[in-house]
């Protein structure tokens, strides 16, 4: 590696010198291409002839089947494997062994390496890891891009040169424009072999001891404290001391690598092993553990984070992936924005990056390839998009948005604490969708009434067990603290589908939206929905408690959902316990057929919410999570705005009060449509408060109600034009 020569001609040395060492009659190193090809780069014991000829896509032969699953392979009998693909440039018809390893860098598949025996030959663990480590150093070469042609990586620069834009996944809204920080913090690893284990394990321990000092000072420091942020950053606190992690780095240091090779062999595997998974939170925990085996590779080498080097002033993070303390090393007075190749709602970034109320835009393909350093970037959560290197005249419109919304957004902060009333007097109560605690630190600041739904099942989410009765009443005690006097609807365990617990042994469906969720496994699982239930009930002594149950389909389910809420405040009372002072308990609508028992139902309940999300995916039988038809279907469409009317219908007859707590209530737009239907209670995130409350002040909601009444019976695919139309002529701000 450290020698002269080309690139190539190194790389000849290698595979000569690995192959004579480990006694192998053939040894060949595949390098990945654009297209995802793996070509055969160099080798000894094939035929020269098939270098740079020979190639394979990911997944084809042997070698493609290393690649595509980033794992070693190791066969006595190549041939009779049913991947092998027999390719006769190369003569390989005469080696029957075969082992093979992934050449990966930063996660991802950079190469394979390769050894075959003429004869049958069963390879030992400790050879594959002989290759693994090997691996490695060739990965350094591979991932320098000199083996690859100056064309080819000319053409591929000037094409992420030219403006573009690209398209993922909201994680967070919002509208910024900043310089583009690319978050690289793989290092190079120049030195794989230890002369003295003992000397590379103090190294580590000095290594890990100064990460955890500087981690602690990090959360210490942090101004995102209190409730589920807090325990996010412990738990990554926590991997920083997990025993089985530390464990294997210390034992591929006695096993002869440096604490660097060490500490990376580590992660690759890891890596390998998680990326296959299937389950979200096992995946984002691998967040963690790549966040984790950074910092520590540059405590190792003794440099400061990447983080802390000279910034624009106006930041744009982009990365392939990040833990949440990799987010709060960077100047957050600076930060405007985050992209990620990877991410998800549910990731512990997202959840900071929301905390700190900077837009974010996740599942970008492809970013760090196409966007260099300094680009300038507009990224648009509200969208899902970022444009790259924007032409001037799409800056100007960008400016031109920001100045109006920053003026909106003065006028939401003037608006926020005046009355939720509309012009000709109608009263309307506009609370909060939240599942953290730092969502209430801040309630008095956002002029909302309450807590319209509060999502318990975010808590269980972040956490790596489940949380027992006392954890969960202390949770709920600090959130009606929080709360104070003001009204909480606590909904119970919300899971299953796209919310899994890392805990929870949920078997995979076919349809999980369909399937096994929300108060259907509460009830197949009653001790889970008991426990629950008992803990709100000791948080709430002596004050009103108020829960409501998901996905209710029908009145049985509500019977026997409520049958154990009653057997919990038996037992409180038979304990000697202090009961909430009243219990009002609703169900959630989500699911069509409750509509048509609600006759039946509603006598019983004290309250519903309807949750617009699923159903109007189960109204149109449309997934909100398939991109191809997720915006299919229009909830300002006839059918749906009839069933909002027929729902309102139905609860001011029996007297029951009705909400709605799904993203259409915090759109000012639906939410004008849902007032002219007859709700009179919206719940929505935060930020959304602001921009419904000046919607309903200059609103007149009884012109709204009878213009609505014409558009019941038109055939139109959406109402939102018509809509939109009405509330310009009136002067409705939307």
């Amino acid at each position: 590696m450290a020698g002269s020569g080309s690139a190539q001609h190194r790389l000849d040395k290698i595979v000569t010198l690995i192959g004579a060492e480990m006694g192998a009659d053939v040894c060949s190193c595949y390098v990945m291409r654009a297209g995802d090809i793996l070509e055969l780069f160099a080798t000894v014991g094939l035929n020269q002839s098939a270098v740079h000829k020979t190639r394979l896509r990911v997944g084809e032969g042997l070698v493609g089947d290393i690649a595509a699953h980033a794992r070693p392979v190791a066969l006595a009998n190549a041939p009779s494997h049913p991947n092998f693909a027999y390719r006769p440039e190369t003569g390989e018809e005469a080696f029957l062994s075969l082992m093979g390893v992934p050449i990966l860098r930063g996660g991802r598949v950079r190469g394979v390496l390769v050894i075959q025996h003429k004869d049958k030959r069963v390879y030992f663990e400790e050879e594959v890891e002989t290759l693994q480590t090997i691996a490695m150093v060739v990965a350094e070469l591979t991932a320098g891009g000199e083996l690859v042609s100056q064309q080819e990586i000319s053409a591929v620069a000037d094409a992420a040169l030219l403006p573009t834009r690209l398209e993922g996944v909201g994680l967070n809204r919002g509208l910024a424009m900043g310089l583009a920080v690319l978050h690289r913090p793989q290092l190079t690893i120049r030195q794989m072999v230890a002369e003295d284990p003992d000397v590379e394990i103090e190294r580590f321990r000095k290594a890990l001891e100064g990460m955890h000092t500087a981690l602690d000072d990090l959360l210490r420091a942090s101004s995102v404290e209190g409730g589920e942020h807090h325990d996010i950053l412990e738990t990554y606190r926590m991997f920083a001391e997990d025993r089985g992690w530390l464990s294997r780095i210390r034992e591929a240091i006695r096993n002869g690598l440096t604490a660097e090779a060490a500490v990376q062999r580590v992660q690759n595997d890891t890596r390998a092993r998680m990326s296959q998974m299937h389950d979200p939170y096992f995946r984002e925990r691998l967040l963690d553990l790549d966040d984790l085996t950074n910092r520590l590779l540059q405590h190792l080498a003794g440099k400061e984070s990447l983080a802390s080097a000279n910034l624009p002033d106006d930041v744009v993070l982009v990365a392939r992936s990040m833990g949440p303390a990799e987010l709060l090393d960077y100047d957050r007075r600076r930060l405007r924005a985050l992209v990620l190749e990877e991410g998800s709602a549910s990731s512990h970034v997202a959840i900071v990056a929301r905390a700190l109320d900077i837009p974010v835009v996740g599942q970008c393909t492809d970013v760090l390839t196409r966007i260099e350093p300094l680009d300038q970037l507009i990224v648009d959560g509200d969208n899902a998009q970022v444009l790259v290197r924007p032409a001037e005249d799409i800056q100007d419109a960008f400016h031109n948005s920001m100045t109006v919304r920053a003026q909106r957004k003065r006028l939401y902060a003037e608006t926020i604490h005046q009355p939720a009333v509309s012009l000709d007097g109608v009263e309307v109560s506009v609370n909060l969708n939240c599942g953290l605690l730092i969502d209430l630190q801040h309630l008095d600041d956002t002029g909302a009434a309450g807590v319209g739904l509060y999502r318990t099942e975010i808590p269980f989410m972040i956490r790596s067990e489940y949380p027992g009765v006392d954890a969960q009443t202390e949770l709920y005690g600090r959130v009606l603290e929080l709360i104070g006097a003001r009204p909480i609807v606590f909904r119970t365990l919300d899971v299953g589908g796209d919310k899994s617990l890392p805990y929870f042994a949920d078997q995979e469906q076919e349809n999980p939206a369909l399937g096994w969720r929300a108060i259907r496994i509460g009830l197949d699982r009653p001790a889970m929905l008991r426990q629950q239930l008992r803990a709100l009930l000791r948080a709430s002594g002596g004050r009103e408690m108020r829960v409501m149950f998901p996905m209710i389909s029908e009145c049985a389910e509500f019977e026997d959902a409520r049958a154990v809420l009653d057997l919990e405040m038996e037992r409180l009372v038979r304990r000697g316990g202090v009961p909430p002072a009243r219990v009002l308990v609703g169900a959630m609508l989500e699911v069509p057929s409750l509509v048509w028992h609600l006759p039946a139902l509603l006598p019983r309940l004290d309250f519903l919410s309807v949750g617009s999300n699923d159903l109007m995916q189960y109204m149109f039988a449309a997934d909100r999570g398939n991109p191809r038809i997720n915006t299919r279907y229009d909830p300002l469409s006839p059918p749906m705005l009839t069933m909002f009317r027929h729902l309102v219908g139905l609860c001011e007859e029996a007297g029951v009060p009705i909400s709605i707590c799904g993203e259409m209530a915090g759109r000012p737009l639906d939410a004008m449509a849902l007032l002219g239907v007859g709700f009179r209670s919206l719940s929505m995130s935060p930020p959304a408060v602001g921009p419904v409350k000046t919607m309903l002040r200059s609103l007149n909601v009884s012109q709204l109600r009878e213009y609505i009444e014409t558009l019941y019976p038109v055939r139109d695919h959406s109402l939102r034009e018509k809509l939109r139309s009405f509330a310009i002529d009136h002067g409705v701000m939307i």
